[in-house]
């Protein structure tokens, strides 16, 4: 039976004002009690009365049953909801950072409270890619999922390749239109992409993966001779998160741009838009395609959430429960990847024991090497590859 909720929203952010715009619209069982802000002095389009300061406000309210967590502090979301499933209150997150780093603990706190958090807003906007994962490919063989999982780093890419934009005014294209945040470090380091790839790792394949074992590389240190290099080739340059199952027992997991040609379906992935590609042994490949960033995207995923636990939805995690330590060893690093490098100092080639090179290139300001490299190195000697003078892509 459908159950009434009342809400307790934390946050009235770009997603909490998307959300809140999408539900005036619907006629739900539903009914939003109190909003928790950090800042008090802003002006709102809703009743003051409305907002509260203290987090057990919404907590420790009888009456709210259903907590919803849209604010970006991760540690502060992680006590918030924690807090919330202890008290037997249902919970809606989108926040990928917190999700991601806390996912096994999550569970096990829905577990023994008998409660739900659903989190399908944490993971490509508006692509209902969880619940697929849960329900639909429940009991497939899934080879890998890979693609466009950050709106506002494909938003970037998208205007450089396009319309020829320098890297800083299509950042600040996508700062002025919401899709990143002042500090961009989160989308173009590849950190929130990472994030929302070990979520959904999780649910393809039954494992809690620590974020802090898994690889990325992201696009600050693109420049314009890497963008040349691509438009020769008719290749365009996307951020795209990669999960592949490599043997019975492990599974690899990273993220790093990686160089596409008009054959791969990424290549027409454009703007703040996401791709989800699953490679499935038995519905063999699928594609899941929607708006990634924006409060109404996102809004709309997150109210999804909202409306499912009207009628007491929750995760099974069934591959989970089908998956033993002993069946898997979990995450691997020891898999050979095929990248382009551009670098300058020649050192770093030998760090890295390149297992192979098949083209290399060296010019007065212009070097590139492309070859095989064991993706254990890249690990190893990720800060190196961070650094302004290096740009690092995959290459099919």
């Amino acid at each position: 039976m459908e159950k009434r909720l009342r809400l307790g929203i934390f946050g009235f952010g770009v997603v909490g004002q998307g959300l809140y715009d999408i539900i005036k619209t619907k006629q739900l069982n539903l009914e939003i009690k109190k909003f928790v802000i950090k800042h008090p002095e802003k002006k709102r389009t809703l009743p003051q009365e409305l907002f509260h300061t203290n987090p057990n406000d919404i907590l420790e309210d009888p009456e709210i049953n259903t907590v919803i967590e849209l604010i970006d502090d991760a540690e502060v979301a992680f006590e918030i909801v924690s807090k919330a499933l202890k008290n037997g209150k249902n919970v809606v997150s989108a926040n990928k950072k917190m999700i991601g780093t806390h996912l096994k603990e999550l569970v096990e706190l829905q577990q023994a409270n008998n409660v739900s958090l659903l989190y399908e807003g944490a993971v490509c906007g508006s692509i209902p890619i969880i619940r697929n994962l849960e329900e639909y490919y429940d009991n497939e063989l899934l080879h890998s999922i890979s693609g466009i999982f950050n709106g506002s780093s494909n938003y970037i890419l998208s205007k450089i390749f396009n319309e020829n934009l320098e890297y800083a005014v299509a950042l600040k294209q996508a700062q002025d239109l919401g899709f990143a945040e002042s500090n961009p470090v989160l989308d173009v380091g590849g950190f929130d992409a990472k994030y929302k790839l070990v979520i959904a790792a999780s649910h393809a394949y039954g494992l809690f993966i620590d974020p802090e074992e898994v690889l990325n590389i992201g696009i600050e240190t693109l420049n314009d001779k890497d963008v040349r290099f691509a438009k020769e080739k008719n290749l365009k340059i996307k951020l795209v998160p990669t999960a592949r199952k490599i043997n019975d027992k492990q599974v690899i997991l990273y993220v790093l741009p990686k160089l596409v040609d008009n054959e791969n379906i990424l290549y027409q992935v454009e703007n703040e838009y996401n791709g989800v590609v699953v490679q499935a042994a038995f519905a063999d490949q699928q594609f899941f395609y929607g708006k990634g960033a924006g409060g109404h995207p996102t809004g709309s995923a997150v109210l999804s959430d909202i409306a499912a636990l009207r009628y007491d939805y929750r995760y099974e995690y069934k591959k989970h429960l089908t998956t033993d330590d002993s069946d898997l060893e979990g995450y691997s690093s020891n898999w050979d990847i095929n990248i382009y490098l551009r670098y300058e100092d020649n050192d770093l080639i030998e760090k890295l024991n390149f297992k192979s090179i098949s083209e290399r290139y060296e010019a007065d300001n212009f070097k590139y090497v492309i070859g095989t490299i064991n993706l254990s190195k890249l690990i190893e000697n990720k800060d190196l590859l961070n650094q302004e003078g290096i740009f690092i892509a995959e290459k099919e």
